[in-house]
């Protein structure tokens, strides 16, 4: 930057993609594939009707229509269900996805649902941010809300 504060941006890790734990990857993976419109990475995709299903297993990843990695999914032989908005077991992190408005959030609502995802929180008539917030299949939160200028 021309203040001097950040040096050249090559010396910094670059964030590659975020990992969700699961026991189910080939599942959460379908569920965020469906919701997201990402595409599996080239080899990950489902094998064949009868055929083992041996990278889904362990470890897959979506990438975003440019084919940019952006979720993972990595499977782990339980996993605790965060309880938010109740602080028992606290979300540690929430993915945010948005909408350009109170419509759409309404639309992708409904197809939320329909992936399979819970309701945990409604804010839909919030004048100043409406948004809805949901756990994945595998308990892990996520956020959709209105947010016209970057949606």
């Amino acid at each position: 930057m021309a203040d001097g504060l950040v040096p050249e941006a090559r010396r910094f890790p670059r964030l590659r993609t975020t990992v969700l734990d699961t026991t189910d990857p080939r599942a959460l993976a379908e569920f965020y594939r469906l919701l997201l419109g990402f595409a599996y990475r080239p080899g990950d995709e489902p094998p064949p009707a009868g055929i083992d299903d041996k990278r889904g297993r362990d470890w897959l990843v979506l990438c975003d229509p440019s084919g940019t990695p952006r979720l993972a999914f990595q499977r782990v032989p339980e996993l605790r269900e965060t309880t938010w908005p109740d602080h028992a077991v606290p979300q540690q992190m929430h993915l945010d996805t948005s909408v350009g408005s109170v419509a759409e959030l309404d639309e992708q609502h409904a197809r939320a649902l329909a992936l399979g995802a819970r309701l945990r929180w409604d804010r839909s008539d919030d004048e100043d941010e409406p948004l809805r917030v949901y756990a994945d299949p595998s308990g892990h939160l996520f956020c959709v809300f209105v947010a016209p200028s970057f949606a």
